[in-house]
């Protein structure tokens, strides 16, 4: 099943409508919406638009989609309802209390239901996310569009679907009815990313839109962003930050990936003020050569590090390792033809699977390529890609072992030990498992804390430093005994 951006489904080209009006599928009464009191039915939906959207929360793709939903939801609020189908790609993803910390994650208002066995998705047709399915007023498909950016189909077919039903008197004008079913109130929401040094910590707060300059002892000293999603420099809680990820410091500046910006944005330490220095705000499909890079948009930033006076940046979106140079403010693709693939080889011969994750390893990058549940090796001085770990797109499970029976699931962070062992955020699977890049063989750390969905990691001060991201928390573990403690942020 794979993702949609770019490609077909069932094969309509791009663009084509599907005119079948054949009547939708009512929903199984068993279907679990996660976050909704009371479960939607079709047939209490007649006189409306409704957009049943297929997704996966993994997929950067169905993450691009949300803008455009919340957009047409506003837009055509008087008779429009859309409903979320979500559709696992992993294991992990099957239980419904994960699928509902996605939908908080992400921000998602409308009723979301989890069909971990595909059940709508076949009866629907579907064969790729993200997809929209656009059923009239009386119940019959209209339309089905796969893809992200595809906001002007979307909206032509509503108006029509909305306009013909008005026409003929059928049209329900009251306004959808909203869904939440929201995360607890504590100082960190969904922290993403994190930093370490010898003295201080780095969150990337992602649900509050914020990053925070802490003491080891989780006394909040500085915040950056203003807590609300938006995009504009400033200093310190005067700029807008959108869903902050990766973090990379040098000298005087701190770098953080603003994913949901589509941009870099760094913060002068001494006196706070914030600034773009790579992407527009736009997001970014196009690979640059020798290009500058604040007028170069960029796809969905995840992580950063910087080695020598270069600062490389992954994007998730566009399956790419950039390389900007600080000096001169130019960029270029260090590595990924842009497809989506575990393909190895000299830069722009080898593809990545949204990579999601960077650690430097003296002239070589460390990656955790997270739709490939891999771990890839790149070397600077010609942009040589290796597959540590990891046998494909759909090859992924929770395994130890050499590199031929090791597996992850959906891996999200890597960090690189002094003494040569690679830690790696085994997202899906909960755990952080360790990898040494002199024997190949890979193990599962053992530490007495429970993990759900870690999504950062950062060494130092004798200790890895761990963003526990779905319960909201950063947790310190001592590499000598290997003891988990979580840290106190903010409290």
């Amino acid at each position: 099943m794979p993702d949609a951006f770019g490609m077909t489904a069932r094969g309509l080209h791009r663009g084509e409508r599907m005119d079948s009006r054949s009547p939708a599928p009512e929903f199984p009464a068993g279907l679990d919406w996660v976050n909704a009191s009371e479960a939607p039915m079709l047939s209490a939906l007649r006189g409306r638009a409704v957009l049943l959207w297929f997704w996966s929360y993994d997929n950067v793709h169905c993450w691009n989609l949300l803008p455009d939903l919340a957009y047409l939801e506003n837009r055509y609020h008087d008779g429009l309802t859309v409903l979320g189908i979500h559709t696992p790609k992993y294991p992990h993803q099957r239980d419904s209390g994960a699928v509902l910390k996605a939908v908080n994650r992400l921000h998602i208002r409308h009723p979301v239901a989890n069909d971990p066995d595909h059940l709508l998705w076949r009866q629907y047709g579907v064969d790729a996310w993200p997809s929209a399915v656009l059923i009239d007023a009386e119940g019959l498909i209209s339309a089905i569009i796969p893809g992200e950016g595809r906001r002007q189909d979307l909206e032509e077919r509503i108006a029509e679907v909305l306009d013909e039903a008005a026409e003929r008197d059928l049209r329900e004008y009251e306004a959808a009815v909203p869904a939440s079913r929201p995360e607890p109130r504590l100082p960190l929401l969904f922290p993403g990313k994190l930093l370490a040094t010898d003295k201080l910590l780095y969150v990337a707060d992602s649900g509050h839109h914020r990053v925070l300059e802490c003491n080891h002892d989780g006394r909040i000293l500085r915040q950056f962003g203003s807590g609300d999603a938006g995009y504009w420099d400033g200093r310190n809680e005067e700029c807008g930050l959108n869903d902050p990820q990766g973090l990379a410091i040098r000298e005087d500046f701190l770098y953080v990936a603003d994913r949901g910006n589509h941009c870099v944005r760094r913060i002068r330490l001494y006196g706070g003020d914030v600034e773009t220095v790579l992407g527009n705000g736009e997001r970014g499909r196009l690979r640059p050569h020798d290009a500058v890079a604040i007028e170069t948009p960029i796809g969905n930033p995840t992580d950063l590090t910087i080695v020598a006076d270069k600062l490389y940046v992954l994007s998730a979106s566009q399956n790419q390792i950039w390389e900007l140079n600080l000096g001169g403010g130019k960029v270029n693709v260090l590595a990924g033809t842009g497809k989506l693939g575990v393909q190895d080889g000299l830069s722009l011969e080898a593809s990545f699977a949204q990579p999601s994750g960077v650690a430097p390893s003296g002239l070589q990058l460390l990656v955790a390529d997270a739709a490939a549940s891999a771990v890839r090796l790149v070397r600077l001085s010609d942009g040589r890609v290796t597959t540590l770990v990891g046998q494909g797109l759909y090859e992924y499970g929770d395994a130890a072992g050499t590199r031929d029976v090791a597996r992850l699931q959906n891996p999200l962070a890597v960090a690189m030990d002094p003494r040569g062992i690679v830690f790696i955020a085994d997202t899906y699977n909960g755990k952080i498992k360790a990898l040494s890049l002199k024997s190949g063989a890979v193990r599962s750390l053992n530490v007495n804390y429970r993990l759900v969905e870690p999504a950062g990691l950062s060494i130092a001060a004798g200790a890895l430093w761990v963003a526990n991201t779905n319960v909201h928390e950063i947790v310190r573990i001592d590499l000598a005994s290997g003891v988990g403690k979580r840290v106190p942020i903010g409290e």
